[in-house]
């Protein structure tokens, strides 16, 4: 029976299942840019132009007339996550930010320049990257760079949600690990979706409100499929939305919502006769997939069965009258 202990123990069990484990994903202070294999590097000593990067872009590919292939000229961080940099040769830059590489540059070329100053950024960032699937407006990869990538970034991007996109059904996978995104439960709670860091190799994944429907049947007086709004359907609001319990047919005592998890399949049930009934329809929410049926009355019942009897009893007396 559908309670008001029942739905606070659903709430509770809901609170879990969503946004799980997030705390590992919120990153209030992100750290700046690490340099990685395949970034290119921008490197320039002043005063030493014989230095600079463009001629020797290390590891570069052969440009073609097209320019499909061709890679930015710099330094580019090898698969070891070196660099090779005159007169000193290779250097580990890999995990390093863009100011402890400069210094590692640096205290390097001091061993043969008199003060050295050196400037280094990364002038192409192709290390790491996640993959933004499902209700965007450009699902793909998106390379991230010293610009935090946030789960809102990313999001932006990929130019926006879809207004198919179900807000409270945002995927996020990471490795082995599978993590379930709520937005409006975040906002709800004062948590910022901005603090959801991403990792490389992240895909993330946006689902269709179509995929979160309810279907109404039995006794109402519009059976229909029913989409969530962002994750969110009661069951009086389901009720409604179907036009109600029919006034005819309709058994008030009978209301009842099927719902099909990994281990069993649960059934609740709702007197909508008792006094605050309507209350706790409003306050139970349904899940994605969940059947509600409005039972019929024991006197619809007999009317239906009697109407299935009585032709085959008028035809058996029919048949027996014109026996000769």
């Amino acid at each position: 029976m559908i309670t008001e202990s029942l739905i606070a123990a659903e709430r509770q069990q809901h609170r879990e299942e969503v946004n799980q484990d997030l705390e590992k994903l919120l990153v209030p202070n992100p750290p700046p840019y690490a340099i990685g294999n395949g970034d290119v590097l921008s490197i320039v000593v002043w005063d030493h132009p014989e230095l600079a990067g463009n001629a020797l872009n290390t590891g570069s590919i052969t440009p073609d007339p097209s320019g499909a292939n061709s890679a930015p000229p710099g330094f580019v961080v090898d698969h070891q996550g070196r660099i090779q940099f005159p007169l000193i040769g290779m250097v580990s830059v890999e995990g390093q930010t863009e100011e402890q590489a400069r210094a590692l540059l640096t205290t390097k070329l001091a061993k043969y320049l008199a003060n050295p100053n050196v400037t280094l950024r990364v002038q192409s960032y192709r290390s790491k990257r996640v993959y933004i699937d499902g209700e965007v407006k450009s699902p793909g990869l998106q390379a991230i760079n010293d610009i935090p990538m946030t789960l809102v970034e990313a999001i932006n991007r990929s130019g926006g949600l879809l207004p198919s996109a179900d807000q409270s059904r945002i995927v996020l996978e990471r490795g082995q690990q599978r993590y379930r995104i709520n937005l409006r439960d975040l906002v709800q709670k004062g948590i910022n979706p901005g603090l959801v860091m991403l990792a490389p190799g992240d895909v993330v994944r946006v689902h269709s409100r179509d995929e979160s429907k309810v279907f109404v049947s039995g006794e109402v007086l519009t059976p229909k499929a029913l989409t969530m709004h962002d994750g969110r359907l009661t069951l009086n609001e389901a009720l409604g939305e179907s036009g109600g319990i029919s006034p005819l047919s309709g058994d008030a005592r009978q209301v009842y919502v099927v719902r099909k998890t990994a281990d069993k399949t649960r059934v609740f049930q709702l007197d909508a006769r008792v006094a605050g009934s309507l209350a706790m329809a409003e306050s139970f929410e349904l899940q994605p997939k969940d059947i509600v049926y409005v039972a019929a009355t024991p006197l619809a019942n007999w009317n239906r069965n009697l109407s299935l009897l009585i032709p085959g009893a008028l035809t058996s007396a029919v048949s027996a009258t014109n026996r000769p």
